[in-house]
């Protein structure tokens, strides 16, 4: 800290100097993705597109106020409508580095620009603002870009949509007006899906469920998702998006079995990067394996960067595995303000009859015979009537099946069965049943997640042409990784 603090006074006099030299890469690089996206939408390559948004989030956190209005001077008309309005947005704080930027793009020609090029700019723009926490400045932006896409149908112009739905929605959610934006996603959604915009309608799908889900409407969620037109995913961001509020949907409705699938799967295909997505993944699917009456490995809990955020959630699991209703009681309120911020406090209530279900399987297990009395005793019911508890309680065990036991009224006994050989029945098959269609269903998914270069099996490829490529893809790979870290 001591060394960076010397640095920083030594070039306090070559101030201008410096803020020239550091914003000239940024600015070269945004004129290349300026380029890039002309050629693009010319060209009507998609891909192109995609790839210049990819290098946008590389170039992120190295934005600032005098490097984006320089860019607008030079990629749109000075005195447009569109120029005007995005210059408002930024701030002017900058002024030593503005005038230099400004005198610098003042020597070049203004072109034409493309509808895409626009776009980019008011996505580039609203970024900025998100990054800066102006929230009420990128609240406006957003909605004037949401405005400007209204009145364009065009293919190369999807993808550049999608983004500015998702910070469109990000901003009202960060300014808490998440609500009045429901219906303008509606329409949106509707206009995708009449244009067959299939990444916008995933986009704005996953918009509008989020929407519903953080006001607690979980039926008119539900309602969406099942007549939403279905379609092969294109963003596995995305994708992963809507296995995660699906098992939601799913838990909420008690529909635990598929819950679990999708939070499962939502968690295995999120990239690395998106550690607080995965967190959450795990949280919801910790609780559905309660609830279905699975005890998750300790190993879910000690991944790496998760074990205090899935602290609360193991101390839960300890005291569901051991059956012991008065530790889930300290835990539940120890712990309250996580859950409740997690949203899971419905859940665990839920739990309560698990606990109790799970302290009496063990009773069975250690006891042949015992009183009523002391099993509601060992269970630490703190009902008027605990002996009358525990016999409704032990009853319905025996009809669900959860123990092997019969009650006698008379004396008030639960008596135990004796423990058969669990490999003399169909448990074991129907466990390895279940894990090899686990393992065939990944298998079938990698391959088809498999690209294959076109003509690869006809040309041989030279070694520096490998290298180049294999370079191609670690460069692809990282802005990959940087835009999922964006992205969750």
């Amino acid at each position: 800290m001591t060394q960076d603090v010397e640095m920083k006074e030594q070039q306090v006099p070559e101030a201008p100097s410096n803020s020239v030299s550091s914003t000239t890469p940024v600015l070269q690089h945004l004129k290349e993705i300026a380029a890039l996206i002309e050629t693009g939408a010319y060209a009507r390559e998609v891909r192109r597109i995609l790839r210049a948004v990819r290098l946008t989030i590389a170039l992120r956190r190295k934005l600032k106020a005098s490097i984006i209005s320089s860019f607008l001077n030079v990629a749109l008309a000075p005195g447009s409508e569109a120029h005007t309005r995005l210059s408002s947005y930024l701030p002017k704080d900058d002024e030593n580095d503005m005038e230099v930027d400004t005198a610098s793009s003042a020597t070049q020609t203004t072109v034409k620009h493309s509808p895409e090029l626009e776009i980019y700019c008011y996505l580039l723009v609203l970024i900025f603002l998100i990054d800066q926490k102006k929230y009420s400045e990128a609240k406006s932006c957003s909605s004037a870009s949401i405005t400007r896409l209204k009145n364009l149908n065009r293919r190369t112009v999807d993808v550049l949509a999608s983004r500015l739905y998702f910070y469109y929605s990000l901003s009202y959610e960060l300014t808490g007006d998440l609500s009045e934006i429901r219906g303008n996603l509606l329409s949106l959604h509707r206009v995708a899906t009449l244009r067959h915009d299939e990444l916008g309608q995933e986009t704005l799908l996953n918009l509008l469920l989020r929407n519903y889900l953080h006001y607690n409407l979980y039926d008119q969620a539900e309602k969406l998702r099942s007549k939403a037109p279905r379609f092969e995913a294109h963003s596995n961001q995305q994708f992963c998006r809507y296995l995660f509020y699906l098992g939601k949907i799913r838990t909420i409705q008690l529909e635990y079995t598929d819950a679990k699938e999708s939070l499962l799967q939502a968690a295995r295909k999120a990239p690395v990067a998106a550690l607080g997505f995965r967190v959450q993944c795990n949280k919801w699917a910790v609780i559905v394996r309660l609830l279905l009456g699975e005890i998750p490995e300790r190993t879910v809990f000690m991944q790496k960067g998760m074990e205090k955020a899935l602290r609360p959630y193991f101390e839960l699991t300890n005291a569901v595995r051991i059956g012991d209703l008065e530790l889930f009681k300290n835990v539940a309120e120890k712990f309250a303000t996580t859950f409740s911020s997690d949203r899971t406090n419905n859940l665990i209530v839920r739990l309560r009859h698990n606990v109790i279900r799970t302290g009496l399987r063990n009773i069975s297990i250690s006891y042949s015979r015992i009183s009523l009395a002391d099993v509601a005793k060992k269970l630490r019911l703190d009902s008027p009537n605990p002996i009358a508890d525990a016999e409704s309680i032990v009853s319905k065990a025996i009809r669900d099946g959860a123990i092997d036991a019969t009650l006698d009224h008379v004396n008030g006994w639960m008596v135990s069965k004796e423990t058969g050989d669990i490999y003399s029945t169909n448990e074991p098959q129907l466990a390895f049943n279940s894990r090899i269609a686990f393992c065939l269903n990944m298998h079938n998914e990698a391959v088809r997640a498999l690209r294959f270069p076109p003509n690869s099996h006809k040309e041989k490829e030279s070694a520096e042409k490998r290298r180049e490529r294999q370079q191609q893809e670690q460069e692809l790979a990282k802005h990959i990784a940087e835009e999922d870290d964006d992205d969750f």
